[in-house]
């Protein structure tokens, strides 16, 4: 041990906390909704009917607690694909086999997709570079079809528009989404437009990177983003609107995870849980 910590490669301590998120084995829960925004991880919490345990290191802000009686822990990882590696690779030290969900938001690409609607992935086109160091340039980010089709569930059990399809994960929120502010040009003022003909859904900053690290690892993920700008119109959503869909995204992630712990015990041994399980009927 060096100044307390495993070493330079592994930086724990004796305890297993992590060094960037300061947490411990059993202090996280199984089930995670994963937040840019520290504030926003706090509202999510507001949700809870208890709370056992509040940290905040760094960027990082956590809170688990008990949603409808499901554990639950709610992180606050910062904007970004490299800083949400960090959370992921330091929770999934602290919980086995954990379940997460991230809930967003995101710019929209295509026409008839509005402010506050919602957007859920099924992958994402990696244009960070975070996980370049991880896989292959070609290698998919896509999300456990589970969590897609509970996403879907949760959305609809609350009556909330949504969109499903391809998000596209970018390293940047001005240059990189194509934004152009006074002073500061990108290199590809019409990235917007070139996504959106290849059917991009929505554009934001953290998805793809979710994505890869849970197949790499092997567990389930997903992600929910709600619409805070069109980008085909140059439309960026009030106050009012942003609470309301904030909500909507919130809700939808946190059912989510209801449902997907009600698949993992219906599915039993199967690898996933799917519609025919419960449509099945035995043969006479």
């Amino acid at each position: 041990m060096t100044q307390g910590y495993e070493s330079a490669t592994v930086v724990r301590d004796a305890e297993g906390r992590q060094y960037h998120i300061a947490l411990k084995p059993g202090e996280v829960a199984r089930h995670i909704i994963l937040v840019g925004d520290p504030e926003r991880a706090r509202r999510v919490a507001g949700t809870f009917e208890s709370i056992e345990l509040e940290r905040t290191n760094r960027e990082y802000v956590t809170i688990t607690g008990r949603h409808q009686g499901l554990r639950v822990s709610v992180m606050g990882t910062g904007m970004g694909a490299a800083s949400t590696e960090i959370a992921i690779v330091e929770l999934t030290q602290c919980v086995e086999q954990p379940v997460m969900i991230r809930c967003g938001s995101t710019g929209a690409l295509q026409p008839g997709m509005a402010l506050g609607d919602l957007v859920i992935s099924q992958a994402s086109l990696r244009l960070e570079n975070t996980t370049r160091f991880y896989v292959d340039d070609g290698y998919p980010a896509v999300a456990d079809p589970q969590a897609v089709m509970a996403l879907a569930a949760a959305a609809d059990a609350i009556g909330q528009r949504y969109h499903v399809g391809v998000t596209a994960t970018s390293p940047s929120f001005y240059a990189g989404q194509g934004r152009a502010v006074a002073g500061f040009s990108p290199r590809e003022p019409d990235i917007v437009e070139r996504l959106a003909r290849q059917g991009v859904k929505n554009l934001e900053m953290e998805t793809s990177c979710l994505l890869t690290l849970a197949t790499l690892r092997g567990f389930v993920a997903g992600a929910v983003c709600a619409v805070y700008a069109t980008r085909g119109d140059d439309v960026f959503i009030s106050p009012a609107q942003k609470d309301m869909a904030e909500k909507a995204c919130v809700s939808t992630g946190l059912g989510a995870l209801h449902l997907l712990d009600a698949m993992e015990r219906a599915r039993g041994s199967r690898p996933i849980w799917h519609p025919g399980l419960e449509l099945a009927k035995p043969t006479r």
